[in-house]
């Protein structure tokens, strides 16, 4: 089963307001599975699209998509993509199963391209209609009754009864959907990252993880954990987070001393 991923970049309130709508839809019936407005498309929005689609749906073998770097590393521009080095997204579909597979022409992507011209030509006039002005008021109504109305009236059926989704069962998606980084820990215990620190107090097993590599997990609620293999040394909460430190400022080099001309 095969989801094509994409979002398009719109004035969708029809003012200088523009916003990314990230869809997700079948390959086979042209289904909508997800739509959302969001500020920009990028690793942070596409994570929790992903997510809902595989918690309602179940899991599926394929995503196709374009090149962009958060889905694909591409050692040389217009080149073929690197498979061996997965991006977040990347990493997290490999955990469970799913093929990444990159578009490389624009034919390759027209069953998106003209999805978009539907949406673009549709969408506007809907908000309009309803007085809808900001971007939450917009995925509300998306959600509970734009993407049904769009289904009834554009998706195609099945050629083969039944659903080729699969249920589940994993307990893991909120590790699985996190953004992950490797971090060596200091000798005071704490690691650094986007300009915070964060200490990893002592555990009854362990005293101290300096010198050790951990994994950071940014989960998407803005929550934080550590783990040390297995184990979890740390969590933070959203308003527990440490305050980022202050960013050096460059010093201003002297000016050097030069003699006036006799």
């Amino acid at each position: 089963m095969l989801l094509h991923i994409d979002a398009s970049k719109h004035a969708w309130f029809q003012d200088d307001r523009y916003y990314d709508l990230i869809s997700i839809l079948d390959d086979a019936t042209s289904e909508i599975y997800y739509a959302q407005l969001v500020e920009e498309e990028g690793t942070r929005t596409l994570l929790p699209a992903l997510r809902e689609v595989i918690e309602k749906q179940g899991l599926f073998c394929a995503l196709y998509s374009d090149r962009a770097t958060h889905f694909f590393v591409t050692p040389k521009a217009g080149g073929k993509v690197d498979l061996q080095r997965l991006t977040q997204l990347g990493r997290a579909l490999n955990e469970l199963g799913i093929k990444m597979i990159p578009a490389y022409s624009p034919q390759a992507r027209g069953r998106m391209e003209r999805s978009y011209r539907t949406w673009q030509g549709r969408l506007p006039q809907e908000l309009r209609v309803r007085g809808i002005q900001t971007a939450e008021q917009a995925n509300r109504f998306l959600r509970e009754e734009y993407i049904g109305e769009f289904n009834r009236r554009f998706a195609v059926m099945p050629a083969q009864r039944g659903s080729a989704f699969v249920r589940t069962r994993r307990k893991d998606l909120d590790w699985v959907f996190s953004i992950q980084h490797q971090r060596t820990v200091n000798q005071d215990n704490t690691i650094a990252l986007d300009n915070r620190i964060l200490q990893i107090e002592k555990s009854r097993w362990r005293n101290t993880l300096a010198g050790c590599t951990v994994t950071v997990h940014e989960f998407l609620d803005g929550s934080m954990a550590i783990r040390f293999g297995p184990h979890q040394v740390a969590r933070f909460d959203p308003q527990a987070l440490p305050e980022p430190l202050p960013k050096k400022s460059k010093s201003p080099r002297p000016l050097s001393h030069r003699r006036s001309a006799a």
